[in-house]
């Protein structure tokens, strides 16, 4: 008897739908783990599983931080736990569903999180701002060079808190990372992967399809709910490009973030051109000619716009590439976790056969 099941691997293999049918056939709820879903409004960029596609199967733990909120891994431990362990309760069976390594590690591995100290957190964060992460990941890796191994020497935040760790604890911080051994749960662990030119073809598909359905627009609104000022979610990818991206089109048209008056001289124009204050004392109204410069001006501003937009979406799809490869890495560390070709026919069946293989041993 299957009594809880883990669907992992990199992003755009399909782990959502498989999720899905998994929880159909089983009579399951699925339990989101991938660090980026957790944010509420922050679905196109995500590739976040609709209402619809949903099916009437329960999801729990998407949309439950705002995008000010930091995303914690004890936390989510604490709460994915308790889902979890209330789903066995109702003798229901737990479906992890997610390509965040370390967040999956929490739930299914003894993961210890040692406490914090403002002091020691808030002077490396300073060393880091004004040196950059690599001369702390070269001081990682002569105090713990385990741990070195697993920090990429571009994660400044992980690095700060391996530093922290070893500085509070007197211990190496992989010390505190956790030991093989059997899944929590008796949780069968599945791994969806694809033939890796057809898994960037079809990131690059994914990339596409949210920049043409709304993403830019997303970014906006979760902006003016406080997106720069998130420090887990302005940094995912996509958001973190079209971030950059409307910086850029700020910059040339003239305007502030959420300004909005582009400020030229003695007047002030709307986004269309037209004078709405003259301080030059003379008309207020622009003449045709000044209107038809505006209109060039205005295709101008456009065409950049354009540019800068297409520049995120590659900037994000080469970013997402790069991030399938260390995803890859990360989970195929795991003996525990037996390894299907998400391209297959008979994906379902197979998956629910090797699950039940575990669960028999």
């Amino acid at each position: 008897m299957i009594r809880a099941i883990a669907i992992v691997g990199p992003t755009a293999t399909g782990k959502s739908d498989l999720g899905v049918a998994i929880a159909e056939r089983l009579g399951g709820e699925v339990v989101n783990a991938d660090a980026m879903q957790l944010y509420l409004g922050m679905d196109i960029g995500t590739a976040k599983i609709t209402p619809a596609e949903r099916r009437g199967v329960p999801h729990h733990l998407l949309d439950v931080l705002t995008v000010t909120e930091t995303a914690s891994v004890a936390a989510y431990q604490r709460a994915a736990r308790a889902v979890i362990e209330d789903i066995l309760a109702r003798d229901r069976v737990p479906v992890l569903v997610g390509g965040s390594g370390l967040y999956v590690q929490a739930v299914v591995d003894e993961l210890e999180f040692p406490g914090t100290d403002p002091d020691i957190r808030a002077r490396l964060e300073s060393e880091l701002a004004a040196v950059g992460s690599a001369p702390l990941h070269a001081r990682l890796a002569e105090q713990d060079p385990v741990a070195a191994e697993s920090v990429l020497p571009s994660n400044g935040r992980r690095i700060v808190r391996a530093l922290e760790v070893i500085e509070l604890t007197g211990r190496p911080f992989s010390a505190t990372m956790p030991k093989p051994g059997p899944a929590r749960y008796d949780m069968a662990m599945i791994g969806l992967d694809r033939d890796p030119t057809a898994l960037d073809t079809r990131v690059d598909h994914r990339v596409e399809l949210m920049f043409a359905t709304g993403l830019v627009d997303e970014v906006r609104t979760l902006e003016a709910h406080g997106l720069r000022e998130g420090r887990t979610a302005a940094r995912a990818l996509g958001y973190q490009q079209v971030l950059a991206a409307l910086d850029t089109t700020r910059e040339a048209s003239g305007s502030a973030p959420h300004q909005p008056f582009d400020r030229t001289g003695d007047t002030v124009l709307d986004r269309n051109g037209n004078t709405v204050i003259d301080r030059t004392g003379g008309p207020s109204g622009p003449t045709a000619l000044d209107r038809a410069g505006d209109l060039s001006g205005q295709a101008a501003r456009d065409r950049s716009d354009d540019l800068a937009f297409a520049e995120a979406a590659a900037d994000t799809a080469r970013a997402t590439r790069r991030f399938v490869r260390r995803q890859r890495s990360w989970f195929r560390r795991d003996p525990r976790i037996t390894w299907l070709d998400a391209a297959r026919p008979d994906l379902l069946d197979a998956a629910l056969a090797q699950a039940a293989t575990v669960a028999k041993t």
